[in-house]
């Protein structure tokens, strides 16, 4: 395994670390709206929220993305030039252009209300949703900076961010909420948005400014970011659009349909978080230099080597997070207001979106590996088919689970959720997973012919990762009767055992099976974890973290 290969691996662990830490927190931020709300109508409207102003960052805050940025970041850097003299000047473009986009959405908030979701209390969403217009205002700002700790490979101050955000969400939930009502989880998201930025500009003041750039100069280089930046912001809004659109169509079910969506998707996205961003974010620059510099062969080495080891993980946690769903949605969410019903109800949609894991992984790999190239425009095409996919298969899984008793009792019935209300927003998990699984299957195939990449080793290592999960996941079901037998599930402790302890065995069998099998991504894994953790002083630049 080359050296630059074994420094993303190593890089990948510390963001996947970072990664569960932050998705720790989330978890407790989602557990402390469980509690307090359970999947009620006002966490319907705190989550319906968030869709323009998400919107809003997708497609204006991210124009500047880092992904765009660090391209023409690098460029200047190699020729001597002025790289964070240039970002001075793209800051104040970005914050005058936001600016100007908040405050006109500001003023059509009431409009846009009941488009967003028709069903709810459009007062309350009109109110939260002009607070948080502010949050991607300072997330924007912050990914342009994180372009420059990108740069100098310094991945701890952009992994650290997402966790002062979330302490920040979670402020609001237990400091304001109680004195300023939903207003006050509305200042909670900004003030972690604040946090996201403010802990990365120590660093970005204290570096060298270099030559100065001329503002016309400086607007030139802008202009080449956005002719880079426009279909990769183009696929970004696509994404919040499919979800603009399934929290309309929630907003017409059972009350809470919102919520229940809302908590599967953010507990999909811890794997998603911890196996596919980090991997992805660690290989960019990377992946964006050896493009630069043509090494074809080490691009193609590092694209494949990246998408086996997300394979490699992401295929068991889909299998264990089936299995495991009930248990972990009851012990994170299980408090207060979150009951039984609520809890099998996020569990059967958790179950849904992580079908989709491995697919979501690999399409964010793929688009990164685009952007690498240059080549933008195909992203946005696999992503524009994915929002296609998504929202013609919601509209047809609604219609036939209401028209068709035998297909909703067949899903109920392996979902285990027949005798509980509300299933129907199963349908739109179902159909976001199918979008992403045909958006990474396009990109995939694509991307394979368009930079001669050979699929070939996936498919061993696809047997070889599922046969293991399997087995494992076999064990942990088996474990998972045993426990429940023995001890009272009805309780958080028993319920946490249970899900322990079958975790665990199935974890172990799973280890035991590649070891036996004699893994390739295991034995990559396994050195790469013991370099991180004995700490090896790091061979290339692209190790470097801090």
């Amino acid at each position: 395994m080359g050296l630059e290969v074994r420094g993303m691996h190593q890089a990948a662990y510390l963001l996947a670390a970072f990664a569960l830490l932050s998705q720790l927190l989330a978890l407790v931020r989602d557990r402390l709206f469980a509690a307090s709300f359970g999947a009620s109508s006002t966490l319907d409207v705190y989550y319906a929220a968030f869709r323009v102003p998400d919107l809003l960052f997708a497609t204006i805050a991210s124009l500047l993305s880092l992904y765009a940025l660090l391209p023409i970041l690098s460029r200047l850097q190699e020729e001597g030039r002025g790289a964070t003299a240039f970002l001075d000047k793209a800051l104040v473009v970005f914050f005058c252009a936001m600016g100007v986009v908040a405050a006109a959405l500001w003023l059509v908030m009431p409009a846009l209300a009941p488009l967003i979701a028709p069903g709810l209390d459009h007062s309350q969403l009109v109110l939260l949703a002009r607070i948080l217009l502010l949050q991607p205002i300072f997330l924007g700002a912050s990914n342009i900076v994180a372009s420059l700790t990108q740069l100098r490979h310094r991945f701890v101050l952009y992994a650290v961010s997402p966790l002062l955000y979330n302490l920040g969400i979670i402020f609001g939930v237990l400091a304001l909420y109680p004195r300023m009502g939903l207003a006050g989880l509305g200042w909670g998201v900004v003030a972690g948005a604040v946090l996201h930025l403010a802990v990365q500009l120590p660093f970005y003041t204290k570096e060298e400014r270099g030559a100065r750039i001329r503002t016309g100069e400086a607007l030139r280089y802008v202009r080449e970011v956005l002719v880079l930046s426009v279909p990769r912001t183009l696929a970004l809004g696509a994404g919040q659009f499919s979800l603009l659109i399934l929290t309309a169509m929630a907003s017409f079910l059972a009350p809470g349909s919102i919520a229940v969506f809302t908590f599967a998707f953010n507990l999909q996205a811890v794997p998603l978080a911890i196996i596919g961003v980090s991997y992805s974010v660690a290989a960019f620059p990377t992946l964006s230099r050896l493009h630069a510099a043509g090494e074809r062969d080490e691009f193609i080495k590092h694209i494949e080597a990246a998408l086996r080891h997300m394979l490699f993980w992401a295929i068991p946690a889909t299998v264990f997070v089936i299995v495991l769903r009930a248990q972990l949605v009851r012990t994170i969410l299980g408090a207060g207001m979150f009951d039984w019903e609520a809890t099998r109800l996020v569990a059967a949609a958790l179950a849904l979106f992580i079908v989709s894991l491995s697919a979501q992984s690999v399409t964010l790999l793929v688009a990164r590996g685009y952007y690498a190239a240059g080549r933008v425009a195909r992203p946005l095409l696999f992503a524009t088919l994915s929002v296609l996919v998504a929202v013609v298969s919601a509209s047809i899984l609604t219609a036939a689970f209401h028209s068709h008793a035998l297909l909703r009792d067949f899903l109920e019935s392996l979902l285990r959720v027949g005798d509980i209300p509300g299933t129907t927003v199963l349908m739109l998990a179902m159909a976001y997973a199918a979008g992403a699984l045909a958006q990474a299957g396009f990109g995939l195939r694509y991307f394979a012919h368009d930079f001669s990449l050979s699929l070939r080793p996936l498919g061993r290592l696809v047997f070889e990762s599922s046969s293991a999960a399997i087995i494992g996941g076999a064990a942990a079901y088996a474990t998972l009767a045993y426990v429940g037998s023995r001890v009272d599930i009805n309780t958080t402790a028993g319920i946490v055992s249970q899900g322990a302890i079958a975790g665990v065995l199935g974890l172990a069998v799973t280890a035991a099976t590649l070891a036996l099998l004699r893994n390739r991504e295991c034995i990559e894994a396994w050195a790469a974890l013991q370099r991180r953790l004995i700490k090896e002083p790091p061979a290339v630049e692209a190790t470097e973290v801090a």
